[in-house]
């Protein structure tokens, strides 16, 4: 039986592993708005919720490590984000994982509170007015790995499978968008810079 998800139970996992080709190769982790990268941002937002906050990446390692912080680069690349849930979830001591895109930029505390109290044993994701947000998830770690692992021999790439294989909920936030920087427009709208 997985202990219910509380701050001791709980590791935060961001997404940053991707190529960010629609950028032409920027890292999304070290976009900055109001002069903090975006991976700064989002750790200091959720640490006081978590046991731990870790990073999927691939790219300036020793970057995240001089600023503190715990990147784990993908075990198997090129598989898009099951292989940074693959990492996440193998690297993850709690029995709960909440995970996001490192530029999902208004996700909050309460979007984590929600699908604590929505999760149930089987976990949840979440759905706002742009549609299906699959990333933005609440992950009970040990089928999470099982899931994965089959998942990836299978060549099955796809999250919202794996959710579906899990039985996880799904939550809609009504009148939200998280937020995603896709485009030099998502930019500009979003006063986020980069160095």
């Amino acid at each position: 039986m997985i202990p219910p998800p509380s701050r001791d139970t709980l590791t935060v996992g961001l997404l940053a592993g991707g190529r960010a080709t629609r950028l032409g190769g920027l890292d999304k982790a070290w976009l900055l708005r109001d002069g903090v990268p975006q991976v700064e941002r989002l750790r200091e937002r959720f640490s006081g919720h978590a046991s731990r906050v870790i990073v999927s990446a691939n790219r300036e390692l020793s970057r995240y490590a001089e600023m503190g912080i715990d990147a784990i680069p993908d075990r198997h690349p090129d598989t898009g984000p099951l292989s940074g849930l693959d990492a996440l979830a193998a690297a993850t001591t709690t029995p709960w994982l909440f995970t996001l895109p490192v530029d999902a930029l208004h996700v909050d505390a309460s979007v984590l509170a929600r699908l604590i109290d929505g999760a149930g044993d089987t976990g949840a994701s979440a759905e706002d007015d742009d549609g299906l947000q699959p990333l933005v998830a609440l992950w009970p770690v040990p089928p999470l790995r099982v899931a994965a692992a089959a998942a990836l021999t299978g060549d099955d790439f796809s999250v919202r499978g794996l959710q579906r294989a899990l039985g996880m909920r799904t939550l809609r936030f009504s009148q939200v968008r998280f937020g995603n920087l896709n485009t030099p427009d998502d930019l500009v709208r979003a006063g986020v810079t980069h160095d």
